[in-house]
C-alpha cells in the first residue's frame, strides 16, 4: 500500500511540472474521433470535466473510470446535448454499471452523434438536390472498477468507436485507465489520475473511395480505390484534486482542480465548485482555460471556458436505520458557453438503486 500511494503522490506533483509544455499546438487538426472528447453527461460537464478526483458513478467512464468504484448496487443514466445549439448536432448516452462482487463494479455505456440531414455535394452537383445522408458516430465502452482498499480504487475501460456514413467508414478501439486515491480525517482529500483514448491509429475505407479509371495497361477501365491516411485517436491524461468542506451534516462544499495534458492540442487547466444539501440538490460551476482562450483571434476551440448545471435527487423510499440507504431518483442539467452558437446544453435523467 505504501509503495502505491507513493507512486500516486509522485505522479501528481512531479507530472504536471514535466508535462507543462506537453499541449503541442503545431499537432491540433491531426487527430480524429474528436467526439471521444466530448462529455455526454449532465451531471460531470457542468464541471466542464474538472472532477477527475471525484466523480462518481457510471459518468466515470469519460473522465476517470476508478469513480465508478464508488456505485452502490445498480446505476442507470440517460442523457441528451444539444452540442452548441444552432449547429443541429445532438448526441445521446446511456449507460448502465452494476456492482459485481464485494468490491468490483462493472459498467456499459454508449454514446451516439447526430449530425442531421446533409446535402449531398459533388464536384459536378455543388448546389446538391440529389439528396441527403447521415453520418453516424458511435462509442461503447465496456469499463471496470474496483476498490483496492478504503482509500485507494481503480479502473480501465475498452472502448469500440465507429464513424460512417453509407459508402465509407472507419473503426477503431480505445482503452482508458485511473485510479482515485482518498484521504483526510473524514474522506475529505480525493486525487486522481485518469489516462484516455489510449489505441491504435484509424483509417477511412469504403465504396465511397473508390472511382472509375482506365487500366495502366490494357484498353479497359478497372475500379480503383484511394488509400487514405492514418489518423490517430486524441489521448490525453488528467490529473485532479478535490477537498470537501462538510457542514453540519446537512451542506457540503466541493472544490476541484484539474490539468489535462493534451497530445494534440494545448493542455488545459481549471477548477470547479458544487454546493450540496443532504445530496438531494447539488449546484455546480466549473471553469476551463487554454492557451489563447481569451482572444477570438486565438482561442481555438467554440468553448469560452464557463460551465454550469445543477442536480435534484429525491429517495424513492424511507431510510429506517442510520446506515440504510436509499435507491434514489435524479434529474441532472449543465450548460457550456460557446461562440459561436448557443452554448451546449445537456439534460440528463438517472436511477440508483
Amino acid at each position: 500500500k505504501f509503495t502505491i500511494l507513493k507512486a500516486v503522490f509522485t505522479v501528481v506533483l512531479v507530472l504536471p511540472l514535466a508535462t507543462l509544455q506537453a499541449g503541442n499546438p503545431d499537432r491540433v487538426g491531426q487527430a480524429g474521433a474528436p467526439e471521444l472528447l466530448i462529455n455526454p453527461w449532465a451531471r460531470s460537464s457542468g464541471f466542464h470535466g474538472m472532477n477527475s478526483a471525484n466523480i462518481r458513478g457510471i459518468e466515470s467512464m469519460r473522465t476517470n473510470i476508478a469513480g465508478m468504484a464508488f456505485s452502490r448496487s445498480t446505476e442507470v443514466v440517460f442523457a441528451n446535448t444539444q452540442w452548441m445549439r444552432g449547429s443541429g448536432i445532438s448526441l445521446n448516452a446511456i449507460g448502465l454499471s452494476q456492482k459485481v462482487g464485494e468490491s468490483g463494479v462493472l459498467g456499459v455505456s454508449i454514446m451516439s452523434m447526430s449530425f442531421g440531414d446533409i446535402e449531398i455535394t459533388t464536384t459536378a452537383l455543388p448546389e446538391g438536390g440529389v439528396g441527403t445522408y447521415r453520418p453516424q458516430f458511435i462509442n461503447m465502452g465496456l469499463g471496470y472498477a474496483k476498490a483496492f482498499s478504503n482509500s485507494i480504487f481503480g479502473g480501465f475501460t475498452m472502448r469500440a468507436i465507429s464513424e460512417s456514413i453509407s459508402d465509407v467508414s472507419a473503426q477503431g478501439f480505445a482503452v482508458d485507465a485511473g485510479i482515485q486515491y482518498i484521504t483526510g480525517a473524514t474522506d475529505n482529500v480525493k486525487f486522481g489520475i485518469a489516462l484516455r483514448n489510449i489505441g491504435l491509429p484509424m483509417r477511412y475505407s469504403g465504396d465511397g473511395m473508390a472511382f472509375r479509371n482506365n487500366a495502366p495497361e490494357g484498353d479497359f477501365e478497372m475500379t480503383m480505390e484511394q488509400r487514405t491516411e492514418k489518423f490517430e485517436l486524441p489521448s490525453l491524461l488528467n490529473i485532479g484534486g478535490a477537498y470537501d468542506f462538510k457542514l453540519q451534516e446537512l451542506h457540503r462544499i466541493t472544490l476541484m482542480a484539474n490539468f489535462t495534458s493534451n497530445s494534440f492540442t494545448s493542455d488545459q487547466i481549471g477548477g470547479g465548485l458544487e454546493y450540496a444539501f443532504k445530496e438531494y440538490f447539488m449546484v455546480r460551476a466549473g471553469y476551463r482555460w487554454t492557451d489563447g482562450l481569451m482572444k477570438d483571434e486565438t482561442r481555438n476551440t467554440a468553448y469560452t471556458g464557463l460551465a454550469a448545471g445543477f442536480t435534484i435527487e429525491l429517495p424513492l423510499k424511507k431510510v429506517e436505520e442510520e446506515e440504510e440507504t436509499s435507491p434514489t431518483i435524479g434529474l441532472d442539467y449543465s450548460y457550456r458557453t460557446t461562440n459561436p452558437f448557443a452554448g451546449t446544453h445537456t439534460i440528463g435523467a438517472r436511477i440508483s438503486l
